[in-house]
């Protein structure tokens, strides 16, 4: 449906570029459009002529944080932070949380408001960022040269990088400080391998990319709460004996992640991270 042929009763008027409504069908959404508010009332009808972006937000309390942070800024700030919403979703298929909307938008506001103010942060973990979620990164750049486009705002790399993890806390479904994690949880896991089997992983290899995909999801499924059941208990015995050193290093892994994700790893976790280890370490020897 074309955004001029839906009718939106306004509810609340935000400021006047911002109204809350109610679609046709009784749902709350936040629309955005220069002058929608202007002079906007309670009850009207919200001007289709001046309607540029309808946000339906399922969660009522994300919606409400949204409209408060909304309220509080420059518009061209949540026209930018949509844009590289809508970029991720159609471009790179992302599916996303849509929690973005309120952390993506208030990290961009205040970085620009900390630019302008002459104040940088330095992203302590911006390799760990670039090497293992190069995607996330992406959106990080693409982000960060939009801005520069519209407003003539120079972000530095570090701040591509602090966009990056906002994307894994809305593709992964954790909190923000979890996914501020994950870059170092990946290293110290690979670490773990390389230095238990005294192997060298080529990082540009399709199965070293696997392996960190592998363990990427297994970190999602650690914070989402959602391990695998221990369901295959004689093939995790039969790996035990067939591949000791593997299931060792993996062993290893699921303590290291006990002791600093406070998780405790499933038999079956353990049971297929060995043999993702078994297979990255067979191909190395192999190349």
């Amino acid at each position: 449906m074309s955004l001029g042929k839906v009718i939106m009763i306004i509810q609340k008027v935000i400021n006047n570029n911002i109204v809350s409504a109610r679609d046709e069908t009784g749902r709350e959404v936040v629309v955005m459009g220069r002058g929608l508010g202007f002079r906007a009332k309670a009850g009207m009808v919200v001007d289709p002529s001046r309607t540029e972006k309808i946000f339906r937000i399922e969660s009522s309390g994300v919606a409400r944080k949204f409209q408060e942070l909304l309220a509080r800024m420059p518009l061209e700030h949540a026209e930018i932070s949509n844009d590289i919403i809508t970029y991720a979703e159609s471009t790179l298929n992302l599916k996303l949380n849509q929690g973005i909307y309120v952390t993506l938008t208030d990290h961009i506001n205040f970085a620009i408001e900390r630019w302008q103010k002459g104040i940088s942060l330095e992203n302590a973990l911006l390799w760990e960022i670039k090497r293992f979620y190069a995607q996330e990164y992406e959106l990080g750049e693409y982000a960060v040269r939009l801005i520069s486009e519209r407003l003539n705002i120079f972000l530095p790399e570090d701040e591509a990088g602090f966009i990056a993890l906002h994307f894994v806390n809305a593709e992964y479904g954790t909190d923000i400080r979890d996914a501020v994690r994950f870059p170092n949880l990946v290293r110290d896991i690979l670490d773990i391998v390389v230095s238990e089997l005294k192997i060298e992983l080529d990082e540009k290899s399709l199965h070293y990319e696997r392996f960190v995909t592998h363990i990427k999801f297994l970190l999602q499924r650690i914070y989402r709460k959602e391990l695998l059941p221990n369901e295959e208990e004689e093939l995790a015995r039969m790996m035990q004996e067939k591949y000791p050193k593997e299931y060792a290093c993996s062993r290893k892994i699921a303590a290291y992640i006990e002791d600093t994700a406070d998780c405790r790893l499933s038999g079956e976790e353990v049971m297929y991270l060995a043999i993702h280890i078994r297979r990255v370490t067979m191909a190395e020897k192999e190349e």
